[in-house]
């Protein structure tokens, strides 16, 4: 009899187990902003999970200018192509460094990048804070 009562516990907790396993949700990908993680992974390796990283950058840009950190992509100038950047809006995790970053051939030879203004990691958010690269 103690037999069979322990056969119909196990088979009842193995039921349970069981059940909270498929009922329970799958743990979903992360996405983790790309600049961020290029600063504080180290080696170089690639960013897990991926997060945006698309070889053309589309889906990147398109969520920084989203956000409003990229304001405008200027294209006007044959011989640079300058990002005006707002580190005010409350998604930056970025904090205005006081002026602007020319990037010589940036954008390919005779091209250059400018950063408008230059911005740099802000030293309160917390991922930045934890992360080894920039301490």
């Amino acid at each position: 009899m103690k037999c069979r009562r322990f056969g119909i516990a196990i088979l009842v907790a193995m039921a349970l187990v069981a059940t909270i396993h498929l009922a329970s949700p799958r743990p979903a990908e992360g996405s983790i902003h790309e600049i961020i993680a290029a600063m504080c992974r180290a080696g170089g390796e690639e960013v897990v999970p991926p997060g945006q990283n698309h070889d053309d950058g589309s889906s990147f840009l398109a969520a920084l200018q989203a956000t409003g950190f990229i304001t405008s992509i200027d294209f006007s100038d044959p011989t640079k192509v300058v990002f005006h950047f707002d580190p005010t809006v409350p998604n930056s995790k970025f904090i205005s460094a006081g002026f602007d970053l020319t990037i010589p051939d940036g954008f390919g030879d005779g091209v250059d990048v400018v950063l408008s203004p230059l911005v740099i990691p802000d030293p309160n958010f917390p991922a930045h804070a934890a992360c080894h690269n920039l301490r």
